[in-house]
């Protein structure tokens, strides 16, 4: 947004009440690197989803059951909503891309909630669930981010 001459920017306040300049109207580089980033990520993990449950839902035996765990289900039942939240991701992570405002709090939601998915699964496939949900930590941080730069 410009003054009524066109060619200066509104002057405004800095979010907490501190004084100085603020341009409105523009996307800084800095806010659309961090929404390819968490677009990016938030497609990555639900490609990782969707993997991991295509693997535990077309054979048994590529995750082995170990010791008894309170969030025990049968491994193609995860299989499936391992399935479901990456297919959710992934439409989401393209609203990222698209920078619909929808998306981001959308994709906070389902990285919090592939976060918990993965913490269940972790008696079965312990090392690659840890690397999920330290993904899923990511596109939080950069979908918090960025929702809090729009401000």
């Amino acid at each position: 947004m410009t003054s009524a001459s066109g060619s200066e920017p509104v002057q405004g306040t800095y979010p907490g009440g501190r004084g100085g300049p603020v341009e409105y109207g523009e996307t800084s580089s800095a806010a659309l690197t961090t929404a390819a980033f968490a677009g990016v990520m938030l497609i990555m993990v639900s490609v990782f989803q969707i993997l991991q449950g295509i693997a535990a839902t077309a054979a048994g035996t590529v995750y082995v059951t170990g010791a008894e765990y309170v969030f025990q289900l049968d491994v193609s039942t995860w299989g499936w909503i391992h399935i479901v939240v990456g297919a959710l991701a992934l439409a989401t992570g393209i609203g990222v891309l698209a920078t619909q405002t929808w998306a981001y709090v959308l994709g906070i939601v389902l990285a919090a909630i592939s976060c918990l998915t993965n913490f269940a699964f972790i008696p079965y496939y312990p090392i690659w669930s840890l690397v999920v949900i330290a993904f899923d930590v990511a596109v939080i941080w950069a979908l918090s981010t960025l929702i809090a730069n729009r401000r």
